[in-house]
């Protein structure tokens, strides 16, 4: 993967896991979520509908089997047979809606289903103990007509032209990762994250979501993550959600990094474990950084969010300096960068400085 695949990869996943809330977990009850905790056969059932009619499944099929095996699980195709939760893939030449489940901005993630989206799509979710869980992903073709499409393509019937895309959709698509993410299973994300031959893009995603998971199993393997220079940027994300135990790695990380993107994640997730813990140790080292000599102005603009994110009066001054520095600066055409840096520092006032800290 190039550099710059990379860095685009990152961004994606960042903005996947900061819509992502594992909040919802909390619908589930206990007896649930003991039996998501010890999933290790799942039921596979697929259906393929066209506007003619049901079609062969057996490809789809293959596909959802082969991949719910590649993290571990037993899969099983007879309801008869014992198993533990069902996966099911609804694949549709013409969608039917079923109503979306996500809320807020998880509901404009990629794979969130859509509710204006009429054309070719597999919608994907899961039963356990009798109860349809309130997970629900989609995955959709490029194209939303899948006769024209299909005739562009001069492949023949629409409806299994639709169902051969689908197809590599899936194909493309982790959703084994998500759903074992959901079910709880960090050892098992774990045991992948290490497995030879997985991929990069795999890794990234896993570690993305372990730190949004609150895996403190995951912790040791993280810090081991920071010394791949692949993984480190979003390892050190990750961190920043899993736990206090995290804040002297992020500091070193911080102040010892000679790579601006790494030092720049070590800000955002000590901006991350700051807040989601109120922990005021954080403050110190982000303010002995924020206008640092030398310092990138990528690694400025996160601690200033960082700082945001944990109120504190000590902030407030260094924030008013910083900030009538940059006022002085003007650029013609304005630096893009600069722009962010203004936006976060002024930002950052906001949510540090108020009137009753110094009546």
């Amino acid at each position: 993967m190039t550099q710059g695949a990379l860095i685009t990869a990152i961004s994606l996943l960042l903005v996947l896991a900061s819509g992502t809330s594992w909040g919802y977990r909390d619908y589930f009850t206990l007896e649930q979520k003991a039996q998501l905790a010890k999933v290790q056969t799942v039921l596979v059932e697929v259906t393929a509908l066209t506007d003619n009619g049901a079609v062969d499944s057996s490809a789809i099929s293959e596909v959802a089997i082969r991949r719910m095996k590649e993290l571990g699980y037993n899969v099983v195709t007879d309801p008869a047979q014992p198993h533990d939760v069902v996966f099911k893939v609804k694949c549709e030449q013409r969608k039917t809606w079923e109503g979306t489940t996500t809320m807020g901005s998880d509901a404009d993630l990629p794979d969130s289903p859509s509710r204006v989206w009429k054309g070719p799509a597999c919608q994907l979710n899961y039963v356990v103990g009798g109860t349809k869980i309130k997970w629900q992903k989609e995955v959709r073709t490029d194209f939303l007509d899948a006769v024209e499409a299909a005739q562009k393509a001069n492949a023949g019937d629409p409806g299994l032209y639709a169902m051969a895309k689908l197809k590599d959709r899936l194909q493309d698509y982790d959703f084994p990762v998500l759903l074992t993410a959901d079910w709880g299973q960090a050892d098992r994300l774990l045991k992948v994250l290490d497995a030879p031959g997985t991929s990069e893009l795999r890794k990234l995603k896993i570690i993305s979501l372990l730190g949004e998971m609150l895996a403190d199993e995951a912790l040791p393997r993280l810090q081991e993550a920071l010394k791949d220079k692949n993984l480190a940027q979003q390892a050190a994300v990750a961190l920043g959600n899993i736990g206090k135990d995290s804040i002297p790695i992020l500091i070193n990380m911080l102040k010892t990094s000679k790579d601006p993107e790494l030092q720049a994640a070590a800000a955002k997730g000590l901006g991350q474990v700051g807040g989601l813990h109120g922990d005021p140790s954080i403050i110190p080292p982000l303010l002995e950084m924020l206008d640092a000599p030398g310092i990138d102005i990528r690694v400025q603009t996160e601690i200033a969010w960082a700082l945001g994110k944990l109120p504190d009066k000590r902030s407030v001054e260094p924030l008013f300096a910083l900030d009538r520095k940059l006022q002085k600066i003007r650029n013609d055409p304005p630096d893009p960068q600069i722009k962010k840096l203004k936006e976060a520092v002024f930002w950052a006032i906001k949510q540090c400085y108020t009137e009753d800290q110094y009546s």
